[in-house]
């Protein structure tokens, strides 16, 4: 009798008296049946019950909206036609709440042009009226295993992001795994270390472990930014000062290296202090002493200094920019810390690891990124590294109103950008040597002017590069001397 009145009312179904048991897949999934006909509702609900689903029907299109809003529902089932709101509709509307939902539109009037065009609109099936009870029961089973493995998945990523933690650094690649092996081989020994590498890649981070895993890790560990004060605060702040040695000096300071005695001092963007400043550091390494401002007394210091640029200091050093003496003394050990453009592998568990974060500072809880948004982070190019990558997703976080983060929740400079289209759209051929020339260029732009590390990715010597950029200066000057000449 039941497999009649189901057949009549457009349900193809065969009764069972055995219970059916709820298995984890399914107990996960709660499907919503959105249909007009409360018949065919009720009847389509005890069908998917009796396959071990927990249903909720309705007939209201802004009901469902709302349970996929909420994250109550992850499935949908919607017919086609309905009154004030058609599943077309629906689709688009349904989507833009979540992304990740997935949506099976049911329908009596079945051909294939409506079944292409529900597909574009972000259906995962599409079932004609009356249901086939089998294809019914492996679309269910196939969404419920699906989140079901991206569940296991997540929790297994979890597990990952907590075994590739280094102290609140985070990276799987091959050069990131080097930067981790390498600086718990220098934190045992007490020796000055230099970071380099571009703006937002974390020199500062390491700098932090590298403290936290040393032998002085019970100490204190002082940061300056010696970029962001002039040479006369500078000094004071590094050095100290006593009371009357300037205006303003109202009382007798030590400065960070007496703060941190014993301990570790990072010194951030040491490329940008003056010769003058330079010298006074040089003193400090050498001699393990340092004055205060305004006072002759000669202090003795232990520190460990680790320093960071993200220029090329060898460079620096042959403009007369930087001391070479000074060079040498803080290059005992390099650490260099890769770009974000070179480490792509690396940005899903940076993903994670800022949506953990951000989640928990702004009460959220988003699941992840659609796959449109994970395509466009991994083809940005990422001038600014890692800390952009955080801005990212820190203002995605506050802006996405789902589970998950789309593109729309994404800054409008990434939203805008077509892959290839920078490339593309200026293309004009060009000469062996022009193209040469465009290469080098263009990586000597991605390592932020750097012709140590350009040098490396071009897999040619350092000489070689600085022999071709002034043979290209010396060109330029000539083309520009005949031109004038010709005129």
């Amino acid at each position: 009798m039941w497999k009649l009145v189901c057949e009549e009312m457009g349900i193809v179904a065969i009764a069972t008296s055995r219970t059916v048991e709820i298995s984890a897949p399914k107990a996960s999934l709660t499907p919503c049946i959105l249909d007009n006909d409360p018949t065919q509702l009720d009847l389509l609900c005890g069908v998917i019950a009796e396959m071990g689903y927990e249903p909720i029907p309705t007939s209201d299109p802004e009901e469902a909206l709302q349970l996929v809003k909420r994250g109550r529902c992850r499935l949908v089932l919607v017919d086609l036609q309905m009154p004030g709101m058609n599943g077309y509709e629906f689709l688009e509307r349904a989507a833009r709440n979540d992304p990740g939902v997935h949506l099976i539109v049911m329908t009596v009037e079945y051909t294939l042009e409506s079944a292409l065009e529900a597909i574009r609109r972000g259906a995962a099936d599409f079932l004609p009226k009356p249901i086939d009870r089998m294809r019914l029961r492996k679309a269910l089973d196939d969404v419920a295993a699906l989140y079901d493995q991206r569940r296991r998945v997540k929790a297994l990523e979890e597990q990952l992001l907590k075994d590739l933690e280094f102290h609140g650094i985070v990276g799987k690649s091959p050069v990131m795994l080097e930067v981790f092996d390498f600086a718990r081989k220098v934190a045992r020994h007490y020796t000055n270390v230099l970071l380099v590498g571009p703006t937002g890649t974390g020199k500062e981070l390491v700098a932090r472990a590298i403290h936290l895993i040393s032998p002085v890790n019970q100490q204190k560990l002082a940061v300056c930014n010696c970029s962001a004060m002039v040479d006369t605060l500078l000094e004071s702040q590094l050095f100290g000062h006593v009371r009357g040695s300037f205006t303003g000096a109202t009382e007798t300071r030590p400065g960070l290296f007496e703060y941190a005695n014993g301990g570790t001092v990072f010194l951030d963007e040491v490329g940008e202090t003056s010769l003058s400043m330079q010298a006074k550091l040089l003193r400090v390494i050498q001699n393990r002493e340092i004055q205060r401002v305004g006072s002759p007394e000669v202090r003795q210091i232990n520190v460990r200094l680790i320093a960071a640029t993200n220029r090329d200091l060898r460079a620096e050093v042959l403009a007369g920019h930087f001391r070479e003496d000074l060079f040498y003394r803080l290059n005992s050990i390099q650490i260099r810390i890769p770009s974000l453009a070179e480490r792509l592998e690396d940005i899903p568990l940076l993903v994670q690891f800022f949506l953990k974060k951000y989640n928990a500072a702004y009460g959220k809880n988003i699941s992840g990124l659609t796959r449109r948004a994970q395509t466009v982070l991994l083809q940005h190019g990422w001038p600014g590294n890692v800390r952009e990558l955080e801005n990212v997703i820190s203002s995605a976080c506050i802006t996405a109103t789902g589970d998950f983060i789309d593109l729309a929740d994404l800054p409008e400079q990434l939203q805008r950008r077509t892959p290839g289209a920078a490339e593309g759209d200026d293309w004009r051929p060009l000469s062996l040597e022009g193209v040469r020339k465009v290469h080098i260029q263009r990586v000597l732009d991605m390592c932020q002017g750097n012709r140590l590390r350009a040098a490396q990715v071009l897999g040619i010597g350092r000489t070689s590069l600085y022999r071709y950029l002034k043979r290209t200066v010396q060109e330029s000057k000539s083309n520009a001397k005949s031109g004038g000449a010709a005129a």
